[in-house]
């Protein structure tokens, strides 16, 4: 085939079209980016009141924190934290994903040192065990992604994060149970390890005296990934109220729409925010955290704000 003239001419202006439009797309994919990585330190905190307390009862205000991931060199994130002790909460919740850096223990415990002059509790998540590690973006498009166990170099220093949480008086809700009285009401714990890993074992309730069980008392359960089926068996036990977190409230999410992930087997509508699970016939609230930080490897929020949650719970009079 000859290329005459008026081709060759017409074959630039398709050349020069089809790289204009790729250096659009770039610039786009830029400035959503920028967009994104700025987003990730426009931190809220989300105000809920649940009236679950016995009538007369003194209101408890629960601090629900989760997905830190926490490296070193992050001054907003820090700041933000410690602002939150400005709340003075009766209690602090952290629902895991604490850690995002090999080295990032020292800044984690500097950030939480206000808070952990109150009483808490937590459980882990797989953040706190494993550092992220690159890979694919469309691999977050998959219903819940991989994470290996099985390499000690990417091993975080979680047992020494679980001591500076318990030297300060958070208890420990790794497949465990804890009682304690918060304001005159006895609120009875249970937690699990990270489902996301297929850790968790469900370990009841705490026992008690008989006249222990019929003083007023709450059941709150902490889970950090809230696989479907963990929320059936919390709900099945009698749970009042459950805290969870891992799903990063999709982290982009589409104006109008929400998440499209969850990264878990939760509906995408019930990605962040409080929602009520059903299953047997019974119903129970479900507050699931869009968490304060990401994955340095992917390390933007679109339309989903990170968050801290002031959770109020009342007798409803």
């Amino acid at each position: 085939m000859v290329m005459t003239p008026s081709l060759a001419k017409a074959a630039s202006r398709t050349a020069r079209g089809a790289a204009l439009a790729v250096g659009a797309g770039v610039a786009s994919a830029g400035v959503l980016f920028g967009y994104g990585l700025g987003q990730t330190t426009k931190f809220i905190l989300r105000e809920e009141t649940l009236a679950l307390l016995p009538e007369g009862s003194t209101p408890i205000r629960i601090l629900h924190l989760s997905d830190i991931h926490m490296a070193p060199q992050q001054e907003l994130k820090r700041r933000w934290l410690h602002s939150l002790a400005d709340l003075q909460p009766d209690l602090v919740v952290n629902t895991g994903d604490n850690l995002g850096h090999q080295n990032g223990l020292d800044a984690l415990i500097t950030a939480l040192g206000p808070l952990m002059a109150f009483p808490g509790a937590f459980v882990p998540g797989s953040n706190c065990y494993f550092a992220p590690r690159p890979k694919n973006p469309l691999r977050y498009l998959a219903k819940s992604s991989h994470v290996p166990r099985n390499s000690p170099k990417h091993q975080l220093p979680w047992r020494q994060m679980h001591s500076a949480f318990g030297a300060a008086g958070w208890v420990n809700l790794t497949n465990k149970n804890h009682s304690m009285v918060v304001n005159g009401t006895r609120l009875e714990f249970t937690g699990v390890d990270d489902p996301h890993l297929g850790l968790e074992r469900f370990a009841g309730w705490p026992s008690g005296s008989v006249s222990s069980s019929a003083a007023p008392h709450l059941r709150i359960a902490l889970s950090h990934a809230p696989y479907q089926r963990v929320l059936d068996t919390f709900t099945d036990a009698g749970t009042d109220l459950i805290l969870a977190g891992h799903t990063h409230g999709g982290q982009v999410c589409i104006p109008g729409y929400g998440a499209v992930v969850t990264n878990c087997d939760l509906p995408t509508w019930r990605a962040s925010g409080l929602t009520y699970w059903e299953h047997a016939g019974k119903s129970t609230p479900l507050n699931v955290s869009a968490g304060i930080g990401t994955s340095r490897f992917a390390p933007v929020r679109i339309a989903c704000p990170p968050e801290a949650i002031l959770l109020t719970l009342t007798d409803g009079s």
